[in-house]
């Protein structure tokens, strides 16, 4: 039987504040810690008997004697606390910087250069939520025809329309040409399509928004695999993380979808790796500081977990991690600069500790060395602790 591993992300899960976090004015951030304080304590059993209680302080996740996962926690080594850098630092990645943000947003000479590309003016330049933003500026995009321009505490250039106003073959395009356009100093995460239908007062978003994210700058896991001939699947964004390199996604609405793929996939034939992430965590909680929303998807995966565990078979890894934190009781919309959980499950698994990993691309070094390539990036295997009978 061919190996097979599965990456699962649970974006903005962290474990507690990194040994750097002060740089990161992120002291005191515990994505799980302080949710669980929030909440009264978090029911959890499913990821309790893998034993997240062991990797973490956690209200009402009691550590276990006997945990049915592998367990520990990895820290941050690359610049930045984005979803592109933790994915691309599980992947063998460091960045040396972080990517730049703009919490006064875009200056100027970006904005006039973006605007003699595109043809149209520009509503916005601030950093807002996209239902805000789209509410201040949706009804003056549909006198003026202007792009609505905004950002937020990540690395992001995001670029709403009304598809009645503009089509969304021109928001496509004008994407294309910011990420053509941003570039060092300017070389932000990712360029996003954010459109929208509607009238004032009853915007919405629709379903088709893109993301234009940067290539990465060197080799990843991805990359290896490709090069090796094993096949590499998605779920989630994780195409877009990675500029479509070495990866195709499919793409999720919600939480839920995203665990359907993930079944889907376990119950095919295939071999090689599934890479998936799954975002309301992060996207929909996280950011918005709504903590019983975060615990309500919490419980929705842990749920969900046995039915996974269920699908592995006799030679599947399933890894349960994340890329950063997003504590939702801090008051602030930031991602956190947090170690995140690592959970190792499936047949060949044995339950041991696997200590406090100095980055995250350990993880993807083990899996490299279980789908028997050579890439271990800058990470090192612990695959030698993890295999029965080693």
């Amino acid at each position: 039987m061919r190996h097979r591993a599965v990456i699962l992300v649970l974006d903005g899960v962290g474990v507690g504040a990194a040994p750097d976090a002060a740089a990161y004015g992120d002291v005191g951030s515990d994505t799980l810690g302080n949710l669980a304080r929030n909440r009264g304590g978090l029911s959890l059993p499913n990821l309790e008997a893998l034993g997240l209680g062991n990797v973490a302080p956690i209200e009402g996740v009691s550590p276990s004697v006997a945990p049915q996962a592998a367990w520990g926690r990895m820290c941050p080594a690359s610049a930045g606390k984005d979803s592109t850098a933790g994915h691309w630092e599980i992947a063998g990645l460091h960045l040396a910087r972080p990517f730049p943000t703009y919490p006064n947003g875009f200056p100027l000479d970006v904005i006039d250069a973006f605007i003699a590309a595109t043809g149209r003016g520009v509503l916005g330049n601030v950093p807002a939520s996209g239902t805000e933003i789209v509410d201040r500026f949706g009804a003056e995009q549909e006198r003026t025809g202007e792009w609505i321009v905004y950002t937020s505490a990540d690395s992001v250039f995001q670029l709403a329309a009304n598809e009645a106003i503009i089509p969304l073959a021109e928001l496509y395009r004008a994407c294309e040409i910011a990420r053509d356009m941003l570039v060092a100093p300017h070389d932000v995460s990712r360029v996003i399509a954010r459109p929208f239908a509607g009238t004032a007062g009853s915007y919405e978003r629709t379903a088709n928004r893109r993301d234009y994210s940067l290539a990465p700058p060197g080799e990843t896991l991805l990359d290896a695999l490709a090069g090796a001939g094993v096949p590499r699947a998605g779920v989630g964004k994780v195409d877009d993380l990675f500029a479509g390199r070495g990866i195709r996604s499919r793409h999720t609405a919600d939480n839920a979808e995203g665990i359907r793929g993930i079944m889907e996939w376990l119950s095919g034939a295939q071999g090689g790796l599934l890479f998936a992430n799954l975002v309301d965590f992060d996207t929909l909680y996280g950011h918005r500081g709504d903590a019983a929303g975060f615990e309500r998807a919490l419980r929705q995966f842990d749920d969900a977990l046995p039915a996974i565990r269920a699908a592995l078979k006799e030679d599947d890894l399933l890894f349960i991690t994340a890329d950063h934190g997003n504590d939702p009781t801090t008051g602030s919309s930031d991602h956190a600069r947090e170690c995140v959980p690592l959970l190792v499950a499936g047949p060949p698994v044995r339950t041991v500790p696997l200590g406090v990993r100095e980055t995250f691309s350990d993880l993807g070094a083990t899996v490299g060395e279980w789908l028997n390539v050579p890439f271990r990036g800058h990470g090192q295997s612990f695959l030698p602790a993890l295999e029965r009978g080693a």
